[in-house]
């Protein structure tokens, strides 16, 4: 592993020797000594960022973390004479931008012009910005002066202030230019908190761009604790034109989840031989309350096998009664998460977030998908009905992932297949699932048209689950929920759009979940509308 090191103003790449699949404390120090050529019987103290000493027990954990940053003291034996050393990993250290007298003031719509302007960043000037803790005054002030002598820079300051906000293409002229200033003061690979005093500087001079359900806002630019971010994606494509990539160390795996186990308290919980009788007369009976007694009873005994790889594709096997009764996965997805979060959707959606998502797609490019999806929630026409057509819309908002090559791009429009599908009424649901490809769950709405829907199905594993609801949202909110029922991971050119519902409409792994930088712009922006 190599690491960046700076010592009295010279920055070179040290390696880190391992010793037994850890990295080696003392030889660090002596490669730090080695490669600067300092005097003999020169003294190295780490500390971290907040000045704590970093000893030699606690070394190799600490490198070990994607944020990890480290000061470097050295005491010359001879004169006595003490070097600062600023060391970092290539994920970057934490630091703060050098002062500046410039005042800017920030308002709803609009940002007045500073008196003063930055001056080019001395070589000491750029130490202080990379020691310091970040402030969002000098944040503020450091991505407004950028702006103002970056070429197109002034355009995106007079587009939030018409607009209240910035649209995709004015985003990406914002990181763009932000990008190329950070490189021009900081190199290729700058500091940790060279990124984050950007971003930070971003959600403070445009406010409505802040993401408020993350920690501290300007993650959908910089999250340090997963080193994605818009910033971060600007600066991989800039490194990988200008040189070629040195091997990142890979991040540590962030939770959260349809497929991750969770902790639950469900009480009066059926075990062994009692589970096993309980499981075998749901098999022999119909009787929607005694089902629904029984499913609750040997809940956690189902958790268990759905975790289990053996056993998992199974569960409809074991469980044949999610086939026939209606609310078994309402009332398993409950027992997860309790009443709150289950809830949540189906009294959010129609008030909060379907007007403010319609709002924002009218802002989007026309194209025919969208303006079919805009028009169903004036009129009445053969399209999906209001507000089918209106979570649809949400697919707009954050467009299919590709994965891979391979896979190509897929539309908006595309995706809708993977979302639902309709079937006329009086077609045979056995031929029809016979040709049912997909591995993840759709929801299947069945009605004279798309505008007229009489009973909807989740369709998992070629066979149909009755859903509870007699409405489009309420369906929808089942489907969402079958995939933490069943352990199903999102379908792959989904990944935001369920995303977004799961850590913004549930409020489920909020901060644990792993978040696409556009999932966290999409929030800022519709929480601002």
């Amino acid at each position: 592993m190599l690491v960046q090191v700076e010592l009295q103003g010279k920055v070179k790449w040290v390696r880190v020797p391992t010793n037994d699949d850890r990295f080696d404390y003392r030889r660090f120090i002596e490669e730090i000594s080695a490669k600067f050529n300092l005097p003999n019987g020169s003294e190295v103290d780490l500390k971290d960022s907040s000045g704590v000493d970093v000893e030699e027990d606690i070394f190799d954990e600490l490198l070990g973390s994607a944020t990890v940053s480290f000061k470097a003291f050295v005491k010359n034996s001879v004169d006595n004479e003490v070097f600062e050393t600023s060391f970092w990993s290539e994920e970057g250290t934490s630091f703060s931008p050098g002062s500046t007298s410039s005042s800017i003031e920030s308002g709803n719509t609009s940002i007045s012009t500073a008196s003063t302007v930055l001056t080019e960043s001395t070589k000491a000037q750029r130490r202080q910005l990379i020691e310091g803790p970040p402030d969002s005054k000098v944040a503020k002030d450091l991505v407004y002066v950028a702006l103002h002598h970056k070429r197109g820079g002034e355009e995106v300051i007079k587009e939030y202030n018409r607009t209240n906000g910035l649209t995709d293409q004015s985003r990406r002229k914002l990181v763009n230019i932000l990008v190329a200033d950070m490189i021009e003061s900081h190199g290729r690979v700058p500091p940790v908190n060279v990124r984050i005093t950007y971003a930070l500087g971003i959600v403070t001079l445009f406010p409505n761009l802040k993401d408020k359900a993350s920690p501290t806002g300007y993650e959908p630019y910089y999250d340090p604790r997963s080193g994605q971010g818009y910033l971060a994606y600007r600066l991989k494509t800039v490194q990988r034109t200008t040189s070629s990539d040195f091997k990142k160390r890979s991040k540590p795996g962030q939770q959260g989840g349809p497929k991750s186990l969770r902790e639950t308290s469900s009480s009066e919980q059926l075990l062994g031989e009692e589970c096993n009788e309980a499981m075998s007369m749901m098999k022999h009976t119909t009787d929607q309350a005694t089902v629904k007694g029984k499913m609750k009873a040997t809940f956690k005994h189902r958790q268990e096998l759905l975790h289990d790889p053996a056993q998992s594709s199974l569960i409809l096997d074991h469980f044949p009664r999610f086939l026939d009764t209606p609310g078994l996965i309402d009332q398993d997805f409950t027992l997860l998460f309790g009443e709150n979060v289950s809830g949540k959707f189906v009294s959010k959606w129609p008030t909060f977030y379907k007007p403010r998502i319609i709002t924002v797609c009218k802002g989007l490019r026309p194209g025919p998908h969208l303006d079919d999806l805009l028009s169903a929630q004036e009129a009445s026409n053969d399209g999906w009905d209001g507000d089918l057509a209106a979570i649809l819309l949400l697919l707009h908002l954050l467009p299919p992932t590709a994965k891979g090559k391979e896979h190509g791009k897929m539309s908006a429009a595309d995706a809708v297949a993977h979302v639902m599908n309709f079937m006329k009424v009086g077609t045979s649901m056995t031929t029809y699932l016979q040709d049912v490809a997909a591995t993840q769950p759709f929801l299947l709405c069945v009605g004279e048209n798309k505008s007229k829907i009489q009973k909807y199905y989740i369709v998992l594993d070629q066979k149909a689950l009755p859903c509870m609801a007699h409405t489009a949202v309420a369906a929808f909110d089942e489907l969402f929920k079958s995939h933490f029922v069943f352990a199903v991971a999102y379908d792959d050119a989904l990944f935001n759009f369920y995303t977004f519902l799961q850590t913004t409409v549930y409020g489920i792994d909020v901060a644990t979940a792993k978040e696409s930088p556009r999932v966290k712009e999409i929030r800022a922006r519709i929480d601002s509308t």
